[in-house]
């Protein structure tokens, strides 16, 4: 292990090819962290590695609700930086929009879950055993939620039911992680202006069936706050934080 490797802080992004993964992985490489991003196309990762030039970077194409995609991810970043640090568990989607519950197929749910929900798990499990085996021990797990691990949306049954489950994950690796200096987050993101939040402007769909535009942040914003997260010492942790566009329909939803 060479010096960079001794001192460097090493983080692990999923889902770092857009949006969400993206900023927060220019923001940690910006600040001197070596990252490696993770996600199922290289070319986008390949381009968020090309917003931090100068960046210590690694891109590894990964689909996280496949276990040896998991093992073969960690395994290569044990191999190039000697530990990690962080894990930003963040890869996740939305599944089809606006299908009712009756008319969503079982291949639809299935989709959702194993990306959303046993893909956090995967990556949780790998990066808490490395966690637990390196020297020094510990790190730190920030798992991205949701408004929708709060209150959902209509029409939104597979996000939002993996999202819920999400909180549990957290609070059960939070406690878990004590033992061996793994602290455990998570963050709770309300319309960051990313290419999955494109169409809030135009209209988003009500609990009263009405569609009204939502306002929208900079995701920028969302990156600094993981980076705050990220960079406490492992004596303090931040269990979850909500960050919102401030006028967005949270707080009375419904």
């Amino acid at each position: 292990m060479n010096d960079r490797q001794a001192t460097n802080k090493v983080a692990v992004v999923t889902g770092a090819g857009s949006g969400i993964g993206r900023a927060v992985a220019v923001e940690l490489l910006g600040a001197g962290w070596s990252v490696a991003l993770a996600g199922r196309r290289t070319g986008t990762l390949e381009e968020t590695a090309a917003l931090a030039p100068g960046g210590d970077c690694v891109a590894l194409r990964t689909d996280v609700s496949q276990p040896d995609d998991v093992a073969a991810l960690f395994a290569a970043v044990v191999e190039r930086y000697g530990r990690v640090d962080l894990l930003f568990n963040n890869a996740g989607t939305f599944g089809p929009g606006g299908v009712p519950v009756e008319e969503l197929p079982y291949e639809a749910w299935r989709h959702v879950v194993d990306t959303n929900l046993n893909g956090a798990f995967l990556c949780a499990q790998a990066a808490y055993r490395r966690m637990k085996e390196q020297d020094p021990q510990g790190g730190r797990i920030i798992n991205n939620g949701s408004i929708s691990a709060h209150t959902p949306r209509p029409h939104s049954v597979a996000y939002t039911a993996t999202k819920h489950a999400l909180t549990g994950l957290t609070k059960s690796l939070s406690l878990d992680g004590r033992p061996y200096g793994i602290a455990v987050g998570q963050i709770d993101i309300g319309n960051a202006a990313t290419d999955m939040t494109a169409g809030m402007g135009a209209g988003a769909l009500q609990a009263n069936g009405e569609v009204v535009p939502e306002p929208v942040m900079d995701v920028a914003d969302v990156a600094r706050t993981v980076r705050h997260m990220a960079e406490l010492p492992l004596g303090a942790n931040v269990q979850f934080a909500t960050v919102l566009a401030t006028a967005m329909p949270y707080v009375g939803r419904g």
